[in-house]
């Protein structure tokens, strides 16, 4: 039996850890295929494992979409229901900070390695003549640590992915304030297949549709903060998608 192998792209909640495992475990009862789950540290390793030409399946997010798309061919399979890629800016509630208008060149940003998160960000700091070159910048392994080390007051600013915003403990989230939340509700993570697999494309796409079916499949999602389950991704979405984001980068 050949086997799949299914990549996640590294950022993720930790605590949807044991959330991938029991979805790939589900995928395999439902197509009764052999799925190996890859879960790589960092973006790094994430970009050697895509470029050895061994992923087959991949949940990946919309900057990298753009490449797996239009330079490596994959194809588009599914996309979370009603769970956009939106960013929230933030500063420690202890500082003075309210609104993006507070804001002034040389503070220091906290963020993590999700590109399309900064992108997003740095588009909503043109607003008050902010950009990649006046500010100070520090790359930190989770969101988590991001908000630790802001409330800590080492830094101005924190860059956060929306939905890993929200699942901070309300205790966190009381000791920050959240200066612009993006809505731009056109850019997601995407579930993508190699080239190789397309006489299976219709089959996989529609495994990761039937996880919704039962209360089992249900509870499974909800642990991995997609409640509403995967719809199909239209090759005319996924291209209006890597079109924004090719727009955001101009």
């Amino acid at each position: 039996m050949t086997t799949i192998n299914f990549l996640i792209a590294p950022d993720f909640p930790p605590e949807y850890f044991a959330g991938w495992h029991f979805l790939n475990t589900r995928l395999q009862r439902i197509t009764e295929k052999s799925i190996h789950l890859q879960m790589p540290a960092g973006s790094t390793e994430e970009r050697q494992l895509i470029d050895s030409g061994g992923v087959d399946l991949i949940y990946a997010n919309p900057f990298d979409a753009s490449r797996l798309i239009r330079e490596l061919n994959y194809l588009p399979l599914v996309r979370p229901i009603s769970h956009p890629n939106e960013m929230v800016i933030t500063a420690s509630a202890a500082q003075p900070y309210r609104t993006l208008e507070d804001l002034k060149p040389g503070m220091r940003v906290l963020l993590t390695e999700n590109f399309d998160v900064k992108l997003i960000g740095l588009r909503l700091l043109e607003s008050v003549d902010l950009n990649e070159e006046n500010l100070q910048w520090t790359q930190l392994d989770t969101f988590q640590s991001v908000a630790n080390q802001l409330i800590k007051g080492q830094a101005e600013i924190g860059f956060f992915l929306a939905s890993a915003y929200h699942d901070l403990t309300q205790f966190t989230r009381d000791q920050m304030t959240v200066l612009m939340e993006s809505k731009i509700n056109d850019l997601s993570h995407v579930l993508l297949l190699h080239p190789k697999h397309q006489a299976q494309q219709q089959e996989i796409a529609a495994a990761f549709l039937q996880v919704s079916s039962d209360a089992a499949g249900k509870r499974i999602l909800e642990d991995l903060g997609l409640p509403n389950g995967f719809e199909i991704l239209q090759q005319e979405d996924a291209e209006f998608m890597i079109d924004l984001m090719e727009t955001l980068l101009d």
